[in-house]
């Protein structure tokens, strides 16, 4: 065999076995690919209180448009912003999910975060109190004498669920893990997706994040550099 035939058959035994290694890493790149794409239950739930702050930023504005100018307030997407809060918050996120699933599991604990539920329950309650208030002003063509209280209740709602969410992050959520286990966690974050699914008919998350985004615009809060705040004083009182 000359030297020129067997580098050729060298190349290509060589040119073989690369192609059979990526044949053997594509299925276990898309295997890391997939691995990575999962995300945990308290992630999920944590991700939803996101969305669910940004229609309390719509809140807070539609809460300063009412005090000083109630003609600027855009009426149908405030009634959008509350729809939103109706179907993904209150209905999945906190009934099908949060009062279901998690709220039982935290009070069967012996440490003092096993009260946190009905604190939580009782906010959730008022909270859609003043999404059905909200709804009906909504449906009006201005606000008139109604727009001092509108910002009274979306003020209200706003220092509530603030506070509220983040007890969530950073108490409940945790415990609730804890108290699952590691095997219990993981088949309620399979449960949740299904949920998820079951309600919406797919991808809940992106939906009401593209509505959120929509009404963003409608209120002047799309362009997130519009909110950086101003240099602090360059002196200090004495």
């Amino acid at each position: 065999m000359t030297n020129d035939l067997a580098q050729r058959r060298q190349f290509l035994i060589s040119l073989g076995a690369a192609g059979l290694g990526l044949l053997v890493a594509a299925p276990h790149a898309r295997a890391e690919e997939d691995k990575e794409e999962e995300v945990s239950a308290n992630e999920d739930l944590m991700r939803e209180h996101g969305l669910i702050r940004r229609a309390l930023l719509v809140y807070g504005e539609a809460a300063r448009r009412a005090r000083t100018a109630p003609k600027t307030v855009p009426l149908k997407r405030l009634g959008e912003t509350a729809m939103l809060f109706r179907d993904f918050a209150e209905d999945y996120h906190e009934r099908a999910l949060e009062e279901r699933h998690i709220f039982p599991v935290v009070r069967k604990l012996k440490t003092p975060v096993a009260k946190l539920p009905d604190v939580l329950l009782a906010q959730h309650q008022r909270g859609r109190e003043i999404t059905d208030y909200v709804q009906r002003l909504a449906t009006r063509a201005t606000l008139g004498a109604d727009a001092e209280p509108l910002a009274h209740a979306l003020e209200g709602f706003v220092r509530m669920y603030e506070p509220h969410a983040a007890r969530e992050d950073t108490e409940l959520f945790p415990a609730w893990k804890t108290a699952l286990g590691e095997r219990g966690y993981a088949e309620m974050g399979e449960q949740f997706e299904e949920i998820e699914h079951r309600t919406f008919g797919g991808d809940g998350f992106d939906d009401a994040l593209e509505k959120i985004a929509r009404i963003e615009v409608e209120f002047g809060l799309a362009d997130l550099s519009t909110v950086t705040a101003p240099l602090p004083p360059a002196n200090v009182a004495r």
